[in-house]
């Protein structure tokens, strides 16, 4: 078995039934695999894609998504999907270090995918628009794949300042959707509504994979705002799982629902949830909300809160089954329960590594358990809790932005002596970056310069929001620059312009 042949067993089962309602147009099973078809008799015949090769999606959320991924895969390729958010200079990195020669794309991207070639004058692409309307007469024989085979990389923002891609195969992933299926109950009636990037690994996983494997539905959203049309197409095509960010249920917990909503579970993930917005909407709705937990390298579901309870307010839940966690110190001891250490997961769903990165792999997998980042403890009921993260990161919309990845672009800029990326509360987003310069001597920083100089360079939710010029910025007696003093500078900040 692997994801494609996986893919086989539910379109023979599910024939002429809907997969993806995409605002009034239906989907089916059948027109899926008939892309599907087309796209991996394209990769085969006219691009000579190989077993193993990597293929490129650069995708805004659209029902072409899932016939690219399942079409990639039948012509035995990895799917590399891309945040369609960066910009071509962040893109053309990752194409280079997956060594993807072919590149998934639309029409409407059609600039940026021109500003790629001309850094890899080699690059082919497909658009989607050539698998529309596809003829049921292409056949393409599936390249046999096996489990421990490479299946997806996903790319994550690396604490080194460049992505790192993340190595999942059909194994981990198949692993994870099973495990997923038990905790959420999944069925066919299910629809799960997608509104998040199907980029993420959340989305890959929880929105793509699981509904097509149970034989469910898609309610792919076409707008969220305002939060009135999520509500109606909810309604209207009778939705029953939504995953989303934190975000969103604070917004839907201040919206006038009406009596007849068909969700029967939320899950909160990428992000964490907020113990207010929980309460909040535990008061206002009676639809499980139940917070979860994971990561790229964990394909990526690693704990969610049980749909029968307890749900624990500020906790991430029980691992989900066949997925073991702990909590260990520096050494590697597991620690007892109430002490504060990392989270360290083991179990099927875990990454093979980091593609071409084995000094990178070596320091977040010991002795077969993935080593998270994210402290945090267990109590007497085995609930985990997160208190704090190792990594340096920032989760703005629920997308990880790493510091060092934005300072790196920062010095770039001329004049730059020092900088320094940290993290501020935001109500909307949960966090938006905040920089601190110094200048080099007798040269006069221009911030709004440097904000336009960043976001040509860098997608726009990784741009600081704000820019403080400082004369020179705090460091310790090592001369370690002191992150927690800059920290409280930006929220004191922030607070004050509140006030």
């Amino acid at each position: 078995m692997n994801l494609f042949s996986a893919f086989e067993k539910s379109i023979q089962a599910n024939t002429g039934k809907t997969a993806i309602f995409w605002g009034s147009e239906k989907i089916s099973y059948d027109q899926i695999a008939s892309e599907a078809a087309c796209l991996a008799s394209q990769l085969l015949t006219e691009h000579r894609i190989k077993a193993g090769e990597r293929v490129a999606l650069w995708l805004k959320n659209c029902p072409e998504f899932v016939s690219v991924v399942y079409g990639v895969l039948q012509a035995g390729g990895v799917v590399v999907p891309i945040n369609n958010f960066l910009k071509p200079d962040e893109v053309s990195y990752i194409l280079k270090d997956a060594g993807a020669r072919v590149l998934i794309t639309e029409s409407g991207m059609i600039e940026g995918v021109s500003r790629l070639k001309a850094i890899l004058p080699d690059l082919a692409s497909v658009q989607i628009e050539s698998l529309r309307n596809a003829s049921d007469g292409i056949k393409a024989e599936p390249v046999l794949r096996a489990r421990e085979d490479l299946a997806v990389i996903v790319y994550t923002s690396g604490t080194t300042g460049k992505p790192k891609g993340a190595m999942l195969s059909h194994g981990n992933l198949m692993h994870n959707v099973e495990s997923c299926r038990k905790v959420l109950q999944a069925v066919s009636f299910d629809r799960f509504v997608i509104l998040l990037p199907m980029f993420h690994t959340f989305m890959l996983t929880v929105g793509i994979l699981l509904p097509i494997s149970v034989g469910g539905s898609l309610v792919l959203v076409k707008s969220l705002h305002p939060a009135k049309n999520l509500i109606q197409e909810i309604i209207e095509h009778e939705a029953t799982i939504l995953p989303a960010i934190p975000q969103l249920f604070r917004t839907l917990a201040n919206a006038s629902l009406p009596p007849n909503i068909p969700l029967r579970l939320c899950i909160s993930g990428a992000a964490p949830l907020p113990v207010e917005v929980l309460k909040e909407f535990n008061a206002k709705f009676p639809i499980p909300l139940m917070e979860g937990y994971g990561l790229s390298e964990a394909s990526p579901v690693v704990a969610m809160n049980p749909i029968q309870g307890p749900w624990k307010a500020g906790s991430i839940g029980l691992p989900i089954p066949d997925v073991e966690v702990t909590i260990q110190d520096d050494e590697g001891r597991i620690l007892p329960t109430g002490e504060v250490g990392e989270l360290c997961v083991r179990g099927g769903n875990v990454m093979l590594g980091y593609w071409n990165q084995p000094e990178e792999t070596a320091k977040v997998l010991r002795n077969g358990w993935l080593l998270t980042g994210d402290i945090g403890y267990k109590d007497s009921d085995a609930y985990i809790y997160i208190t704090d993260r190792k990594k340096d990161m920032l989760l703005v919309n629920g997308i990880n932005v790493y510091p060092r990845e934005v300072e790196e672009i920062i010095y770039q800029f001329p004049g730059i002596k020092e900088a320094a990326v940290v993290s501020r509360p935001d109500p909307r987003k949960g966090e938006q970056p905040v920089a601190f310069v110094a200048a080099n001597d007798d040269v006069k920083l221009e911030e709004r310069a440097l904000v336009r100089f960043l976001r040509e360079k860098l997608a726009d939710y990784k741009v600081p929001r704000q820019v403080f010029v400082l004369p020179h910025l705090p460091r310790n007696a090592t001369g370690k620059i002191l992150k927690t003093t800059l920290r409280e500078i930006a929220r004191s900040h922030s607070s004050s312009k509140e006030e």
